[in-house]
């Protein structure tokens, strides 16, 4: 259950532009640079989710972290909105390192929680890599990942982005803004992810039932506890799933 750091790449943007740029399209507000890291996302037109990462301050420019499967198709959408920027977008040869205690100098601290410590970048940054239970962490603290919760269908505020300070609502304009705001101010949000606990261990993509009605599914489990994307109208209700006949939504 320990999840090895093989699965995210760095890529560098340089130029007069860069903070411009960045700042026009993605979900959170660039200027929080200055504090550390930023966590944010790209999203489409429609408001639905394209990538999630982390912007990282660097003397001339910033670089962004993102998982290793999202980054060529970050790249080329990136490399699309730069049109006659003064921007420079590359993959960078740079290693991510997380952990929890004792991190190395130059490390910046996780903005979505407390508990999910530091990421540290370097060239050979992996040799700080500690062991860390983090699919213990994200079910703790609700923490969305990409090929787990976070797909093409997906709209960021269901998943949490507005509790981990991925997404900024007095920014202004950047790609899916319209949608994103609607959904804030507007609407009430129907679906969401949340943490369950079973009486017995549970598994994924499980179903979720009450009264024999679905309501949502299983996406993640560590024993038995989960993450679960669910009819938020329902988070009061007992539920259930073909394997287990007691599961209760646990409350923020």
């Amino acid at each position: 259950m320990v999840t090895p750091l093989n699965n995210r790449k760095v890529l560098e943007l340089k130029g007069s532009d860069c903070k411009k740029f960045l700042q026009n399209l993605v979900s959170n507000d660039i200027n929080l640079l200055d504090q550390g890291l930023v966590y944010s996302a790209l999203l489409t037109p429609q408001g639905k989710y394209i990538a999630d990462f982390f912007v990282v301050p660097i003397k001339d420019g910033m670089r962004i972290d993102v998982h290793s499967e999202l980054a060529k198709t970050l790249l080329d959408r990136l490399n699309i909105y730069k049109l006659r920027s003064d921007v420079e977008i590359k993959e960078a040869d740079i290693s991510v390192a997380l952990g929890l205690d004792n991190p190395p100098e130059g490390a910046l601290g996780d903005p979505r929680h407390p508990k999910l410590g530091w990421r540290f970048y370097s060239k050979d940054a992996k040799k700080f890599d500690q062991r860390v239970n983090w699919t213990k962490l994200r079910v703790d603290y609700v923490i969305p990942e990409y090929g787990s919760e976070l797909t093409d269908e997906s709209y960021i505020l269901e998943m949490g982005f507005e509790r981990l300070r991925g997404v900024d609502f007095k920014k202004g304009c950047y790609v899916g803004q319209e949608v994103t705001a609607r959904m804030k101010h507007k609407t009430e949000l129907r679906k969401g992810l949340v943490k369950i606990l079973s009486q017995h261990e549970i598994s994924n993509g499980e179903e979720l039932f009450l009264d024999d009605k679905s309501i949502g599914s299983i996406l993640t489990t560590y024993g038995k506890s989960a993450l679960a994307y669910v009819r938020l109208k329902n988070r009061d209700a007992i539920l259930s799933t073909k394997s287990s006949k007691k599961i209760v939504i646990v409350k923020d």
